[in-house]
């Protein structure tokens, strides 16, 4: 009862598939096969390009960072140098002996 449609239509209502090569088309056939493939392509292209722009930023953020990271983290061994100038001078002002 809800399918008031006759089998007819409801039937050229989706397009049939096909292979083209076992198939005889024309060339105008052909032709539209390949526009509709470009089409789907750049679609699909565009689609793509922003993804891979988006995961490139992701990426670098990632290097920028690990990079900043270490820029920070080399200045921070000041703090080294430091004790051991002060190791170094507390050694100097050390008792003088025989063995020194």
């Amino acid at each position: 009862m809800a399918d008031k449609t006759p089998k007819e239509q409801a039937e050229a209502a989706f397009a049939k598939r096909i292979d083209p090569m076992s198939e005889d088309l024309s060339v105008e056939q052909k032709h539209f096969i390949r526009q509709v493939e470009l089409a789907q392509w750049k679609k699909k292209t565009q689609q793509l390009r922003g993804r891979n722009v988006a995961t490139g930023l992701a990426i670098g953020a990632i290097v920028m960072g690990i990079y900043g990271y270490t820029f920070y983290s080399v200045s921070q061994e000041k703090i080294m140098d430091e004790l051991d100038e002060e190791a170094k001078v507390a050694r100097m002002r050390g008792s003088k002996t025989g063995a020194n």
